[in-house]
Parts: C-alpha cells; structure tokens; sequence
C-alpha cells in the first residue's frame, strides 16, 4: 500500500508540474500523461482502503465498536479540510484534493458496517449512476454565482464527492478482501485491468456517436477529471490494477529496491502538504507570484522537488518512523476521542 501511495504523490506532482498534455501513444515521451487525473484516482481508492483497514479489515467492527471509529476518522476529516484550505489558501495553482477528502470520509461513516460485497456493490451502484447526474450538478447556479468558486474550493468540488464516493467505496471493499494471499492480489490485476480496457475502449467507440450532444459527451467520456462515464469506469479499474500489481510486486526481492517510494507512500499527507508548501515557496521568490504555473514549470521544480521529498521521507522513515502530519493528527485524535479501534499493520517491514 505504501509502494502505491508513493506513486500516487508523485503522480500527482508530475501532473501539476510536468507537460502532461499530450495524446497517449506508443511513444514512451506521452506515457507522463497516465499520471493525469489517475493519480488523484488512485489516492482516493487508497484511502478507502485504509479507511477498511483501520476498521476490522476483512471483518468490519461490531456494532458498539463503530461509534468511536466514526468519531475517529470524522476528526480526521475534519483536520484534513482545515490542512486542505491552509493549502489553497497558498494560491498554488492546484486543485487541492484534502477538502474532498474531508467529505469523503464522511460520507464513508454509513459504510463502516458493511463487507467488501456490499461495499462493492455500493461502489458500482454510484459508478453506474452518478456520470449521469454530475453534469446537472455541475451545472447548477450555485457555482457561477458570488462565492462560487470559493465554496468549489471548500468542498474540494474539482472532486466531486458526488461521483469520487465511488472510488472510496471501491477502496473500502478491497480492504474488506483478504490481500495478504497472492491470488486475490493478481484477481485486482486481472479485474482492475478488465475495467480499464472497458472504460476506454468504450470511450473510444462512443465518441463518434456522442458527438453534436452536450449531455452525452460529457457523460461518455474517459477525459481527465470529467467525472464521465468512461473515466469511472476505466480510471477506477486502472488505480485498482495499480494497487494489485504493487502488491505483488512487493512479494518479491525488488520490496527493498521500492524503499524510497515506499516511505513517499508511508507518510503521505506529509509528502503531499511538503511539495505544494515548498512550490508556493520557490515560485515565491522566483516569480513573486505563487500562481503563475507555466513560470514554475519552465523554472524545473519538478525533479530537484522529487528527489528532495524521496530522499528526505527516506530518511525520515528509517530514522525516525511515522511521518510528522501523521503523527500530529494520530495524537490530535488520541486526545480527543481515544486510541486507535484496530492497531494498523506496521510499514516497511
């Protein structure tokens, strides 16, 4: 899981940093661009995994025992949306995914009782349905009248909680699953890739039929960040398939190899809240001006930025241990609501 956190942050500053605007082909220069929109995909799928693993695992917490994991990952939530408007409020020109997070989790807490079944048919019920409702929400007055963009901002709605449950509740599921054996680690391979190829291939042969229909072409379509039909379905399968292929990966000699992505990926609210500080930072003093994106492209903060955050998370990791915005919020939420429900299993070992 940390091996795939890891390429989900760096995904994610690859996508904000790097010319990702390109049409996928054989050439491997326009693979950069499978970073765009899957990273964040792929976060959000992971985090609702590890919201199953912290609450039974493959079996979910009885009844009198979910109060308090409720009450523990809604103070999560809670710290991660004022973290998540800290960062926006930096003016670096990114969507911030923490204040989607926030709602996410919860929405997450009627969930807490259900096994993977429910929870994936839960999961294909919104993929399934939402597509076709997000266009009418995303089109609603609220957005374009005063204040819009700020609540937008607020509610991570470039995320929108709406349809992204979706992905959380995939996640959920996958962490009510028993991982740890190699068989069900290559079915999320098999299967993750299966609704890839689907929800591309369908993008692919519905395009010239959706063409002259706003409506349509806006909810069949695997485009980056649409919350379209295709991209649910394709993007979702993809950051499964990712998730199965590091699991594996990890049975084998290459676990020691992946270190420094793994420790990326062992404090990832850190490595995440670290690189848009350190951007707002250096466009700062560079350009005067934490917003002008191309400025900070042409400027090459992309790879110095990677390899401080993995050499720095590397250290931390096998110095120190657990992250330092997860350590603050782990003992946050000690004080308040009590220890955790379920111990989380160690990392890196």
């Amino acid at each position: 899981m940390d091996l795939a956190r890891g390429l989900a942050v760096l995904g994610m500053l690859a996508a904000h940093l790097l010319d990702t605007e390109r049409v996928l082909t054989p050439d491997p220069e326009s693979w950069i661009t499978l970073v765009n929109g899957r990273s964040s995909i792929l976060f959000a799928v992971l985090a609702g995994l590890s919201i199953a693993l912290v609450t039974g695992g493959t079996r979910p917490l009885p009844t009198e025992r979910r109060p308090r994991a409720a009450a523990r990952l809604a103070m999560r939530g809670a710290m991660l949306w004022v973290i998540g408007v800290l960062l926006v409020m930096t003016g670096v020109p990114v969507y911030v995914i923490l204040p989607a997070y926030a709602v996410l989790f919860v929405l997450a807490l009627p969930f807490l009782g259900l096994r993977a079944r429910g929870l994936l048919t839960a999961a294909a019920v919104f993929a399934l349905v939402m597509p076709w409702v997000q266009p009418v929400l995303d089109a609603a007055p609220i957005w374009s009248g005063p204040g819009g963009d700020e609540l937008a901002a607020l509610i991570g709605w470039n995320y929108p909680f709406t349809t992204w449950i979706a992905f959380l509740l995939a996640g959920m599921g996958l962490g009510r699953l028993d991982l740890r054996a190699p068989a069900p680690q290559g079915l999320l391979v098999t299967v993750g890739g299966s609704l890839a190829l689907a929800g591309y291939g369908a993008a692919l042969l519905t395009a010239p039929a959706v063409r002259g229909n706003a409506y349509l072409a806006v909810v069949l379509t695997a485009e980056d960040h649409s919350a379209g039909l295709w991209e649910v379905i394709g993007s979702g399968g993809f950051a499964i398939a990712v998730i199965g292929a590091c699991l594996l990966l990890c049975r084998t000699p290459l676990r020691w190899v992946a270190v420094p992505l793994r420790a990326v990926g062992s404090m990832p609210l850190t490595a995440y809240v670290l690189q848009l500080v350190v951007w707002a930072i250096v466009a700062l003093a560079l350009l005067g001006d934490t917003s002008d994106l191309y400025g900070i492209r042409e400027a090459g903060l992309f790879a110095p930025l990677v390899a401080g955050l993995v050499v720095l998370c590397t250290v931390w990791v096998l110095v120190i241990g657990r992250g330092p915005l997860e350590a603050l919020i782990d003992r946050a939420v000690r004080a308040v609501v009590g220890g955790d429900v379920v111990r989380p299993a160690a990392q890196l070992r």
